[in-house]
Protein backbone atom coordinates (compact mmCIF):
# COMPACT_ATOMS: atom_id res chain seq x y z
CA UNK A 1 0.00 0.00 0.00
CA UNK A 2 1.08 3.30 -1.15
CA UNK A 3 0.89 6.53 0.58
CA UNK A 4 -0.37 9.72 -0.58
CA UNK A 5 1.87 12.38 -1.11
CA UNK A 6 1.78 14.92 1.33
CA UNK A 7 1.07 18.39 -0.70
CA UNK A 8 3.37 20.68 1.72
CA UNK A 9 1.98 23.58 -0.21
CA UNK A 10 -1.13 22.98 0.69
CA UNK A 11 0.01 23.92 4.66
CA UNK A 12 1.52 26.92 3.39
CA UNK A 13 0.48 30.32 5.09
CA UNK A 14 0.80 33.22 2.91
CA UNK A 15 2.27 36.60 4.92
CA UNK A 16 1.76 39.59 3.02
CA UNK A 17 4.38 42.28 3.07
CA UNK A 18 2.81 45.47 2.15
CA UNK A 19 5.20 48.16 2.38
CA UNK A 20 7.44 51.24 1.28
CA UNK A 21 10.96 51.18 -0.13
CA UNK A 22 12.12 50.63 3.37
CA UNK A 23 10.57 47.08 2.53
CA UNK A 24 11.34 47.12 -1.41
CA UNK A 25 14.96 46.62 -1.32
CA UNK A 26 15.40 50.18 -2.76
CA UNK A 27 18.75 51.36 -4.14
CA UNK A 28 20.20 47.84 -3.03
CA UNK A 29 22.75 46.37 -5.86
CA UNK A 30 20.86 43.10 -5.10
CA UNK A 31 16.83 43.34 -3.72
CA UNK A 32 17.78 39.68 -2.83
CA UNK A 33 19.53 41.41 0.20
CA UNK A 34 16.82 43.43 1.49
CA UNK A 35 15.43 42.44 4.58
CA UNK A 36 12.55 41.11 3.60
CA UNK A 37 14.33 37.90 1.40
CA UNK A 38 16.25 37.24 4.33
CA UNK A 39 13.32 36.86 6.26
CA UNK A 40 11.99 34.34 4.00
CA UNK A 41 15.62 32.74 4.31
CA UNK A 42 15.20 33.09 8.23
CA UNK A 43 11.48 31.69 8.09
CA UNK A 44 12.68 28.51 5.39
CA UNK A 45 15.86 27.77 8.48
CA UNK A 46 13.38 27.73 10.88
CA UNK A 47 11.58 25.24 8.41
CA UNK A 48 8.01 27.57 9.42
CA UNK A 49 5.36 27.03 7.00
CA UNK A 50 5.42 30.77 5.25
CA UNK A 51 5.64 32.50 1.91
CA UNK A 52 6.27 36.40 1.97
CA UNK A 53 4.42 37.78 -1.13
CA UNK A 54 6.04 41.56 -1.27
CA UNK A 55 3.93 43.73 -3.06
CA UNK A 56 5.87 46.53 -1.36
CA UNK A 57 6.39 49.96 -3.37
CA UNK A 58 9.10 52.73 -3.17
CA UNK A 59 6.92 56.21 -2.51
CA UNK A 60 4.29 54.41 -1.66
CA UNK A 61 1.47 56.25 0.57
CA UNK A 62 -1.23 55.43 3.13
CA UNK A 63 -3.74 56.62 0.34
CA UNK A 64 -1.53 54.59 -2.95
CA UNK A 65 -1.82 51.71 0.09
CA UNK A 66 -5.63 52.13 0.70
CA UNK A 67 -5.99 52.32 -3.22
CA UNK A 68 -5.02 49.28 -4.02
CA UNK A 69 -5.69 47.45 -0.87
CA UNK A 70 -8.36 45.47 -1.39
CA UNK A 71 -7.69 44.14 -4.59
CA UNK A 72 -4.30 42.78 -3.30
CA UNK A 73 -6.08 40.47 -0.50
CA UNK A 74 -8.23 39.46 -2.79
CA UNK A 75 -5.04 38.22 -5.10
CA UNK A 76 -3.47 37.14 -2.14
CA UNK A 77 -5.70 36.01 0.17
CA UNK A 78 -3.43 36.09 3.05
CA UNK A 79 -3.11 34.95 6.62
CA UNK A 80 -1.02 37.31 7.66
CA UNK A 81 -0.17 40.87 6.78
CA UNK A 82 2.41 42.95 7.96
CA UNK A 83 1.92 46.98 7.22
CA UNK A 84 5.01 49.03 6.89
CA UNK A 85 3.33 52.54 5.69
CA UNK A 86 3.00 55.70 6.70
CA UNK A 87 6.41 56.94 6.40
CA UNK A 88 6.18 58.63 3.27
CA UNK A 89 3.24 60.63 4.66
CA UNK A 90 5.17 61.55 7.65
CA UNK A 91 7.61 63.22 5.49
CA UNK A 92 5.54 64.95 3.62
CA UNK A 93 3.76 66.40 6.11
CA UNK A 94 0.13 64.86 5.70
CA UNK A 95 -2.42 65.27 7.96
CA UNK A 96 -2.16 62.84 10.80
CA UNK A 97 -6.40 62.69 10.86
CA UNK A 98 -5.51 61.41 6.88
CA UNK A 99 -3.10 58.91 7.74
CA UNK A 100 -4.88 57.67 10.50
CA UNK A 101 -7.96 57.46 8.53
CA UNK A 102 -6.68 55.24 5.80
CA UNK A 103 -4.27 52.96 8.48
CA UNK A 104 -7.64 52.31 9.67
CA UNK A 105 -9.49 51.36 7.02
CA UNK A 106 -6.69 48.88 5.71
CA UNK A 107 -6.99 47.00 9.06
CA UNK A 108 -10.71 46.86 9.04
CA UNK A 109 -10.27 45.55 5.65
CA UNK A 110 -8.12 42.45 6.72
CA UNK A 111 -10.84 41.80 9.19
CA UNK A 112 -12.92 41.47 5.94
CA UNK A 113 -10.64 39.04 4.80
CA UNK A 114 -9.73 36.62 7.63
CA UNK A 115 -6.16 38.03 7.73
CA UNK A 116 -4.40 38.87 11.14
CA UNK A 117 -2.08 42.40 10.72
CA UNK A 118 0.82 43.17 12.33
CA UNK A 119 1.15 47.45 11.88
CA UNK A 120 4.98 48.95 12.16
CA UNK A 121 5.68 51.85 14.12
CA UNK A 122 7.21 54.52 11.70
CA UNK A 123 9.15 57.34 12.78
CA UNK A 124 10.21 60.64 10.85
CA UNK A 125 13.19 63.05 12.00
CA UNK A 126 12.36 65.97 14.89
CA UNK A 127 12.69 68.78 12.19
CA UNK A 128 8.75 68.27 11.51
CA UNK A 129 8.25 70.22 15.17
CA UNK A 130 7.66 67.76 18.36
CA UNK A 131 4.10 68.13 18.38
CA UNK A 132 3.48 66.57 14.98
CA UNK A 133 6.39 63.70 15.27
CA UNK A 134 5.43 62.48 18.39
CA UNK A 135 1.46 62.34 17.47
CA UNK A 136 2.47 61.05 14.09
CA UNK A 137 4.40 57.85 15.99
CA UNK A 138 1.24 57.70 18.23
CA UNK A 139 -1.08 57.44 15.65
CA UNK A 140 0.45 53.82 15.05
CA UNK A 141 -0.47 52.72 18.93
CA UNK A 142 -3.57 54.02 18.74
CA UNK A 143 -4.69 52.16 16.03
CA UNK A 144 -2.98 48.59 17.82
CA UNK A 145 -4.89 49.34 20.63
CA UNK A 146 -7.90 50.35 18.65
CA UNK A 147 -7.90 47.12 16.95
CA UNK A 148 -5.86 45.35 19.18
CA UNK A 149 -3.21 44.18 17.01
CA UNK A 150 0.67 43.93 17.41
CA UNK A 151 2.92 46.84 16.61
CA UNK A 152 6.32 46.41 15.91
CA UNK A 153 8.38 48.92 17.62
CA UNK A 154 10.49 51.23 14.85
CA UNK A 155 12.74 48.84 12.93
CA UNK A 156 15.00 51.57 11.86
CA UNK A 157 16.33 51.43 15.53
CA UNK A 158 20.27 51.79 15.28
CA UNK A 159 19.79 52.64 11.57
CA UNK A 160 18.39 55.71 11.61
CA UNK A 161 20.65 58.56 11.40
CA UNK A 162 23.66 56.50 10.98
CA UNK A 163 25.38 57.58 8.17
CA UNK A 164 27.24 54.04 7.83
CA UNK A 165 24.26 52.65 7.63
CA UNK A 166 21.85 54.97 4.90
CA UNK A 167 22.74 55.53 1.64
CA UNK A 168 23.50 59.14 0.34
CA UNK A 169 19.92 60.43 0.96
CA UNK A 170 20.05 59.68 4.27
CA UNK A 171 16.73 57.98 4.53
CA UNK A 172 17.27 54.40 2.85
CA UNK A 173 19.31 51.59 4.79
CA UNK A 174 22.28 49.97 2.90
CA UNK A 175 22.62 46.48 2.21
CA UNK A 176 24.69 46.25 5.66
CA UNK A 177 21.59 47.46 7.50
CA UNK A 178 19.68 45.13 6.07
CA UNK A 179 20.22 42.24 8.82
CA UNK A 180 19.98 44.93 11.34
CA UNK A 181 16.44 45.51 10.34
CA UNK A 182 15.18 41.79 10.53
CA UNK A 183 17.01 41.56 13.62
CA UNK A 184 14.66 44.38 15.06
CA UNK A 185 11.43 42.96 13.24
CA UNK A 186 12.20 38.91 14.03
CA UNK A 187 11.81 39.31 17.99
CA UNK A 188 8.16 40.75 17.50
CA UNK A 189 7.65 38.31 14.76
CA UNK A 190 8.54 34.67 15.37
CA UNK A 191 6.38 34.24 18.39
CA UNK A 192 3.41 34.47 15.37
CA UNK A 193 4.92 32.52 12.83
CA UNK A 194 6.21 29.25 15.00
CA UNK A 195 2.35 29.43 15.98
Amino acid sequence: MTLPAINLSASEKTLLMYGDSLSAAYGLTDIDRGWVQLLQEKIDSHQYPWKITNVSISGETTAGGLSRFRSTLAQTNPDLVLLELGGNDGLQGKPLKTIKSNLDQMIALTREYHSDIILFEMKIPPNYGPVYTQRFTETFHELGKKWDVPVIPFFLEGVAGNDALNQPDGIHPTEAAQPMMLKNVWPELSPLLAQ
